[in-house]
């Protein structure tokens, strides 16, 4: 078993374990965003890449979604676990908040999202009924709980393009979709992670109530880092207790 950390905002730090290098990687469709950081959690193999790269230099459209889910596939990874910020379509999701997200709305348009861009080697129609994978999630729910986390079991998400925010109109239009949480990445991984038969889990960490809520300040980058910082450690212990519990 290896097991990939795909690491979102303030969260590609290779410290959570232990006999950290580097790896170079180069897939059929470029470079990944950044290169892969192997170490070992309690013996189990782990492998992080983060999502916009060092720095975060890759705006949501611009990160090779399709060479970071190959490269860690490449690299012999099992099991695939997401982090993200997103913001909160729901009054019940408060800030800091974990949401174990069990399905998504895509609403990317300029994103490269298959493999499979023509069926010229065969049809391939992948199923995503079920986009996020049940076990990965259930561990992941039953250790959030277990360290005292506000922790949601399930939620849609709905991934816009970005890099700009919703409108409001969008944002209220969302919430009447039933979309309970919203970013700019989970929807595409997902996908591409189900196309490679590579089961994928995210948990959401809730950073703000974008702006459909009128009472509220509408989101910002930095309320979203602000939120975020003071949350990292708690997603870092979910992750290494999830680890050491999937089967």
């Amino acid at each position: 078993m290896k097991v990939g950390i795909i690491g979102g905002s303030g969260l590609d730090d290779p410290k959570i374990f232990h006999e950290a290098k580097n790896v170079s990687a180069d897939t059929p469709y470029g470079n990944p965003s950044s290169e892969l950081v192997t170490g070992k959690i309690g013996g189990i193999e782990v492998v992080i890449l983060a999502r916009h790269g060092k720095g975060h230099r890759f705006s949501p459209t611009q990160i090779n979604y399709r060479a970071n889910i190959f490269a860690l596939k490449d690299y012999g990874v099992t099991h695939i676990i997401a982090t993200t910020a997103c913001g909160s379509l729901r009054e019940e999701i408060g800030r800091g908040d974990f949401v174990i997200i069990d399905q998504f709305i895509d609403f990317t348009r300029h994103r490269k999202s298959t493999f499979h861009e023509t069926f010229e080697s065969g049809i391939v129609h992948t199923p995503m009924a079920h986009p996020f994978d049940p076990e990965l999630r259930k561990t992941l729910y039953e250790e959030s709980i277990n360290l005292g986390f506000k922790t949601h079991d399930k939620g849609t998400v709905v991934t816009i393009e970005g890099p700009r925010f919703s409108t409001r109109a969008e944002s209220l239009m969302f919430r009447q979709w039933g979309a309970d949480i919203i970013n700019m990445s989970v929807a595409t991984e997902a996908a591409l992670a189900n196309e490679m038969k590579i089961p994928y889990a995210a948990v959401a960490m809730s950073t703000d109530y974008d702006c459909w809520k009128e009472d509220d300040e509408i989101v910002s980058w930095e309320e979203i880092m602000d939120v975020f910082n003071k949350n990292a450690d708690n997603v870092k212990r979910l992750l290494t207790n999830t680890i050491s519990k999937i089967k």
